[in-house]
């Protein structure tokens, strides 16, 4: 597996699914987009992975990267390449393909519920989690499934996670390490959009349930890790709804 894997910020890598990738025999290729490096074509990969930062996916004048970023995601989706995109790059894969980001109503901080749907019981990533996961929730922005999508989680503020063809949207973090929660904390925004839901000083309490909780969440990325890689490799690509040849995936929008 040759996987090409688009970073936004440099504490935020794929984490445990990068653990999980490389252990099944991938090679990462890491792009840093916010530093000006360019995305090579996605047909030289197997798959995609795009990870979170701290920009609003429709922020497209404040960073011009965003563009080529978002055809280059439309790119993978329609050649039925492989996605998994977390975060800002769920948000990022929502716009690609007809749907949109923008901010919520508040930021969702903490170690919280994600309910999964009826819809994911079938699915070769979330169709083995259960009813109810525990993840790391750190954002302020949201988004709209796109047009033909399949909603795989939510929570009781945001929608958590999306399918359409092979690619797959998740609002939430599971793939967090222990370090990456610790630098994280020294992102601005993320320490501004943590000190508006629980209050100043409040990063020791954060990370105190994070590490009771991160066992079970390693757990739940291994599982979307491992059926990523089985994606991947063809062994579920039956499991996979895919649209009618016929019809076009949506096109980007604004």
């Amino acid at each position: 597996m040759n996987v090409l894997v688009l970073q936004h910020i440099s504490c935020e890598p794929p984490g445990t699914f990068e653990d999980v990738l490389v252990e099944r025999g991938a090679t990462i290729t890491r792009i840093e987009v916010d530093e000006g490096e360019t995305i090579p074509p996605v047909s030289a990969h197997d798959a995609l992975v795009v990870m979170g930062g701290p920009m609003g996916a429709y922020e497209d004048e404040r960073y011009p990267w965003m563009a080529a970023e978002l055809a280059r995601i439309a790119e993978a989706v329609e050649a039925r390449v492989p996605v998994l995109a977390v975060c800002l790059g769920a948000q990022l894969l929502a716009r690609a393909v007809g749907g949109r980001a923008y901010p919520g109503h508040g930021p969702e901080v903490g170690v919280l519920p994600v309910d999964v749907t009826a819809d994911a019981a079938d699915d070769p990533l979330f169709g083995t989690l259960g009813p109810t996961i525990i993840a790391l929730q750190w954002h302020g922005d949201t988004f709209d499934p796109p047009p033909g999508s399949e909603l795989l989680a939510t929570s009781d503020e945001y929608p958590q996670a999306f399918r359409i063809a092979n690619a797959y949207g998740v609002q939430f973090h599971v793939e967090v390490t222990a370090s990456m929660a610790d630098e994280w904390a020294g992102v601005p925004a993320y320490a501004a959009s943590l000190s508006a839901v629980r209050g100043p000083d409040s990063l020791p309490g954060l990370l105190a349930e994070f590490e009771h909780a991160r066992p079970g969440m390693q757990l739940v990325a291994e599982t979307i890790g491992h059926g990523f890689a089985d994606l991947v490799t063809g062994s579920s690509l039956a499991a996979v709804p895919t649209p009618d040849s016929s019809e076009a995936l949506p096109h980007p929008r604004a």
